[in-house]
């Protein structure tokens, strides 16, 4: 079990990271409830990556909303009696806004996201898994979802640069980084328990792990 003060889990990265696999094993571990993005319900997302600048505005405002209303209902709900483990950050949502909208775009997007910010609970603990662009797109080919197909590695890179700066200034949570390049959370138990015991001995707000 993890310590009673971790109610709210987020499990963050760039696409490919595995953090939907750990969010779920996790939310298994201690019986919570998971809050997961659901990128198949966006009509949108497929052309994106074929014809980014046509359809990013459209993309990126179907999530906002999709995932407003699942931190809403997360909001009204008692925390202290229930665990939920998310594998996203609400915060992290204009993150991929700035590196895909164009500048009238984001500031419409900004005016949006402004208005349902307020709805959002901070998590007790975030996860944030990391990785090299090149493990990143090699895990993306391998669990072949049809509409990650049209995703580049030079998209990935742009992405993975992205988090790094955002949770470089990130500080509304505690952090535990995680360089994921070693581990494997989900077909064994040695690198699940090892993190699950960082997260334990977890003491600052801005920790590191990694393994080999």
């Amino acid at each position: 079990m993890l310590p009673d003060r971790y109610r709210y889990i987020v499990v963050e990265g760039p696409i490919g990271v595995g953090k939907t696999s750990l969010a779920r094993r996790l939310a298994e571990h201690v019986a919570a409830s998971t809050l997961l993005e659901k990128p198949e319900e966006n009509p949108f997302l497929a052309r994106f990556y074929q014809d980014p600048p046509r359809y990013a505005l459209a993309t990126q405002l179907f999530f906002l909303f999709q995932r407003s209303n699942e931190v809403r209902d997360l909001a009204q709900m008692d925390l202290f009696h229930a665990n939920t483990v998310a594998d996203y950050l609400f915060d992290k949502d204009p993150l991929f806004a700035r590196l895909n909208l164009t500048d009238q775009e984001f500031v419409l997007y900004q005016q949006i996201y402004s208005s349902l910010h307020m709805q959002a609970p901070v998590p007790d603990l975030v996860i944030y898994l990391q990785a090299a662009p090149e493990t990143l797109v090699e895990r993306v080919h391998r669990r072949s979802h049809p509409y990650e197909l049209g995703i580049s590695e030079n998209y990935l890179q742009r992405l993975s640069q992205s988090y790094s700066d955002f949770f470089y200034h990130y500080d509304a949570a505690p952090v535990l980084m995680v360089n994921s390049e070693h581990l494997n959370f989900v077909d064994g138990d040695e690198d699940f328990n090892l993190l699950l015991k960082r997260i334990e001995d977890m003491r600052g707000p801005r920790e590191f792990f990694s393994k080999g």
